[in-house]
């Protein structure tokens, strides 16, 4: 048993990682929902319902990537790092936007890991065009995302 940990260490840490962020995240986020529903935000909002289907999505490419990566021995310390910032980004803007109610703070973050998101993507496509079409998802989302923060600290 010690040595399937040992032989799978990569792949159970990744597999962590994602599940930390996706719960912590979803954690974060629930903790701001009554404050969250009470702020005026643009005609233009996503439905409630899409917002976790894109995360999980986003969540489950990622596995995917990783997954292959590994498999195909092409991780580099430029995606894990990318990688591992993205997810501390995604929480911490859950944190400061949803828990914390620190719109100002959160649109910082959210720019920030939407052009790290981008970085990421551009390191993926240049060990394998096929991971950016498996993640290209994530940084549109992201500026999607930072558009409606904006927004939402516009009219708040």
């Amino acid at each position: 048993m010690e040595n399937f940990f040992v032989k799978n260490k990569n792949y159970i840490l990744t597999y962590l990682f994602i599940l930390v962020v996706a719960g912590l995240g979803s954690v974060f986020v629930n903790l701001g929902m009554e404050w969250f529903d009470s702020l005026i935000k643009p005609n233009e909002w996503i439905p409630n319902f899409v917002i976790p289907i894109v995360w999980t999505t986003i969540y489950i490419a990622f596995a995917i990537i990783f997954t292959l990566l590994f498999k195909n021995n092409q991780i580099n310390k430029k995606v894990i790092i990318l990688s591992l910032i993205n997810g501390i980004l995604n929480l911490l803007w859950c944190l400061l936007f949803f828990t914390l109610n620190q719109l100002f703070l959160g649109n910082i973050i959210i720019i920030i890991n939407a052009f790290l998101g981008t970085l990421l993507l551009i390191e993926l496509n240049k060990l394998k065009e096929w991971y950016v079409k498996l993640l290209w998802i994530y940084p549109i989302w992201l500026y999607l995302a930072t558009s409606l923060n904006l927004a939402v600290w516009i009219l708040n």
